[in-house]
């Protein structure tokens, strides 16, 4: 099997046992190297206290950091906080400013792909592109559920990739678009709320068997008697979305890097909820050369039932990816 896929892991997998204060910087390096997570993605609010104001003694650190265990920076999780002034957002000069911020934190930090959050304006992305390709940086929009590429919003920013055909401009898959199955960690979370277990079990059906009727679920749940919890989840049915793998592949020559979010690894073999047994070959097949880098998101709705284990779910989501790689043979 002939590729150049590499395996990753975004610090943000780790949230839990950073706040908790389980894990640090060097801690979380450590155990992604372990498993062969070799590429790291960082949040650089996650791990800088006094972000965004690096001193050279962290980034030396940081370095330091990935000499010691093998690794190497991958990513940069960028913000832009759009609603900073209560009167009014952003102008395309501030949003641009704090873009070029997080290029030069990207550039110290070594980290040659900047995830842009799916709600920066289209303007900004494209007004950033000469300074990032200065800098050798590669902005790479996250297409994050609920979005889909034939959205009109995402649109925009693909019209704004092939027009100006910089080297610097790209996508970031999300994988959380490919959610087949309704992750069962979330609407087991709900029965523990409160939900209702008829109607919890209603909306799992609904987004699995018929899930181009998301968008009229709220109202049903309500035509039905549904209480907040309800409510809520019927709500949040509507953030996760499933496309087909394929979907992907008109913009493979886009794809800068892809954030491997998953909810629940049941085993080493099978994530619960992302068919990633269908999307790693076809990812192989037509030329993906980027890191898959693990985004554990299933810490949050297990919290109040168990203690949360985000590196024994990245090893096993990393035990998939060896055997779907091919690294197993």
């Amino acid at each position: 099997m002939t590729h150049n896929i590499k395996r990753g892991v975004s610090l943000y997998s780790y949230q839990e046992e950073v706040f908790l204060g389980k894990l640090d910087l060097e801690s979380a390096i450590a155990a992604s190297a372990a498993f062969g997570a070799n590429g790291i993605e960082i949040i650089p609010e996650q791990s800088f206290d006094n972000f965004p104001n690096l001193t050279d003694e962290q980034v030396a650190n940081w370095f330091a950091l990935h000499e010691k265990y093998g690794t190497v920076p991958t990513a940069y999780d960028m913000f832009i906080d759009l609603k900073r002034r209560a009167d009014r957002l952003m102008t395309l000069e501030e949003g641009l400013e704090s873009i070029r911020r997080d290029i030069d934190l990207a550039d110290r930090l070594g980290t040659k792909v900047i995830r842009v959050i799916i709600n920066t304006p289209p303007e900004v992305y494209e007004h950033a592109a000469p300074y990032a390709e200065e800098k050798g940086i590669k902005l790479a929009l996250e297409i994050h559920a609920p979005m889909r590429y034939d959205h009109r919003w995402v649109q925009q920013f693909l019209e704004i990739i092939h027009r100006v055909d910089s080297p610097s401009l790209g996508l970031l898959p999300d994988m959380g678009t490919f959610v087949r199955i309704f992750p069962r960690v979330v609407s087991e979370r709900a029965l523990r709320d409160g939900g209702t277990p008829k109607l919890v079990d209603h909306i799992v059906k609904v987004y699995n068997d018929h899930p181009t009727d998301l968008q009229t679920l709220s109202r049903e749940i309500a035509w039905r008697g549904g209480n907040a919890v309800d409510m809520g989840l019927a709500a949040a049915a509507t953030g996760y979305n499933w496309v087909e793998p394929s979907t992907l592949i008109p913009h493979m020559p886009y794809l800068f890097h892809i954030q491997a979010k998953f909810y629940e690894m049941v085993d080493d073999t099978h994530e619960y909820s992302i068919p990633y047994d269908e999307i790693i070959p076809l990812l192989i097949d037509h030329g993906y050369n980027g890191y898959l880098s693990s985004e554990y998101e299933g810490n949050r709705h297990i919290q109040d039932v168990e203690p949360v284990d985000s590196v024994e779910q990245v090893r096993r989501q990393h035990a998939m990816f060896v055997k779907l790689l091919g690294e197993a043979d």
